[in-house]
């Protein structure tokens, strides 16, 4: 018996495969389903560096237009963008007006992405006469700009999700109402799949967590309005764990949607350096303030273990003993 010989590579078969290790899935692939898709671009890497003044800053102002960001110089973009629906920071547009307002964004996105570079959005679906799917029309405009989908994570709100009381027809199959406990977080792709680390930054992720945060469902709790002082902040657990999973250290993760900031919470959180746009100056204020407080709390003796001490900590205590 040959006990090094190494396992058959499995095959798309009529009925699937039940084996996935070194599975060759050509034959799916080359299907007439992804006839009409985005392909991925073979061209080659490449990546601008940003420059000291605009790493780990915030600009008041529209990110339809981020001038300030070169080409292929943002690793992972994670944002929830305004939802349209009368808070105090949205403005009335219609549904074209919407989405128009967000491809002019997302075009900015694939501009500054590296390749393979990663888009991350979070997004709640809205009404109920009818029902709004704006992950179905987000999905559609990104893929007619050439991103490639990678997937969809459904965030499991639980129990900290809105305790609407919207039933429709109470007990009765006359009109009942879904009441949503979930949003999505959709992953997209500028050009390719894998993403090169010519630099070779060190990755930061656990074990424990690559197993659990490349799960398709994600169960923790919304983020109170009212601790953080922003109308619609999404957990900072949220963008922690896209950064964990598609960037390395001290690389650039970008959230046009800047809000009460925290994806920049994140960013600082994994050793990760952030930019952000916002255009609202009560919300720059606010993330700028918690921000200054999150990095000295990060700076503080004994708040976390020698094990949970990044480079990028240690370089902020080096930094904090030599001024």
């Amino acid at each position: 018996m040959n006990l090094n010989r190494k396992s058959a590579r499995t095959k798309t078969a009529a009925f699937g495969s039940p084996g996935r290790c070194g599975h060759d899935a050509r034959r799916f692939y080359a299907a007439r389903l992804y006839g009409n898709l985005p392909k991925e671009d073979v061209a080659p890497y490449s990546e601008a560096s940003l420059p000291p003044d605009k790493l780990n800053r915030l600009w008041c102002q529209s990110s339809e237009d981020m001038g300030h960001l070169p080409d292929n110089s943002i690793h992972l973009m994670v944002t929830s963008p305004p939802y349209n629906v009368g808070k105090d920071y949205d403005k009335d547009f219609s549904l074209e007006e919407y989405l128009g307002f967000l491809r002019r964004v997302w075009q900015e996105v694939m501009r500054v992405l590296v390749p393979g570079g990663r888009a991350c959005i979070n997004i709640a679906n809205l009404g109920r006469k009818p029902y709004i799917p704006l992950h179905a029309f987000i999905i559609k405009d990104l893929l007619d700009l050439g991103f490639l989908m990678r997937g969809e994570i459904i965030w499991h709100k639980g129990a900290s999700a809105s305790p609407s009381t919207a039933w429709g027809s109470w007990l009765s199959p006359a009109n009942p109402t879904l009441r949503d406990v979930h949003e999505y977080i959709l992953v997209f792709s500028k050009g390719a799949f894998s993403r090169k680390n010519p630099h070779k930054r060190e990755s930061t992720i656990t074990r424990e967590e690559f197993l659990e945060f490349t799960k398709s469902v994600w169960s923790f709790p919304a983020e109170p309005a009212s601790k953080v002082g922003h109308p619609a902040p999404f957990p900072v657990e949220l963008p922690y764990r896209l950064i964990q999973l598609y960037t390395f250290q001290e690389e650039v993760v970008l959230d046009p949607f800047m809000g009460s900031g925290q994806t920049a919470l994140a960013a600082i959180k994994a050793g990760r350096h952030y930019v952000g746009y916002e255009i609202a100056d009560e919300y720059v204020k606010l993330a700028l303030k918690r921000i200054r407080q999150f990095s000295l709390e990060l700076k503080a003796p004994n708040l976390f273990s020698d094990s949970l001490t990044t480079d990028y900590q240690r370089k902020i205590h080096k930094a904090e003993g030599n001024s």
